[in-house]
């Protein structure tokens, strides 16, 4: 999954690459808005824990349980990195913050706010923003 969220920036950055100012300025200011997996678990996670306290509140205390396993699985997510949802939302394409920031990097020096000598390869210019 990795190398397939990897290729789909590096078709990203290629279909940039001869772009106006304007239009990398419009995809960088996007890609600040991206969430990323992170949030996504955070939230979702608030979500469900909200859901199944209210549900145990008002139907039957067994929500409780599924309460705790949510947050059980937040809490591994904060101690480990990795939770049961995480493979799930890669698979749906949700990229790390790191991944974002790499693509923003690379649309960043095609735009000319930094000084790189190769401007025509993605490959090269996706590197180049990881090393940043």
């Amino acid at each position: 999954m990795n190398s397939e969220i990897r290729n789909q920036t590096l078709e990203n950055i290629n279909k940039y690459k001869d772009c106006t100012c304007n239009a990398l300025s419009d995809k960088i200011d996007s890609l600040n808005s991206e969430w990323d997996v992170e949030r996504m678990i955070e939230v979702k996670a608030a979500m469900l824990i909200i859901m199944t306290t209210y549900l145990g509140m008002k139907h039957c205390k067994a929500w409780f349980f599924l309460s705790s396993v949510i947050s059980m699985f937040l809490l591994s997510h904060a101690l480990q990195g990795w939770c049961p949802p995480v493979p799930l939302l890669r698979k749906l394409g949700v990229r790390t913050s790191e991944e974002i920031y790499n693509e923003k990097t690379a649309l960043k020096m095609l735009r000319g706010d930094f000084d790189i000598n190769n401007k025509n390869e993605a490959e090269e210019i996706l590197k180049a923003a990881e090393k940043q």
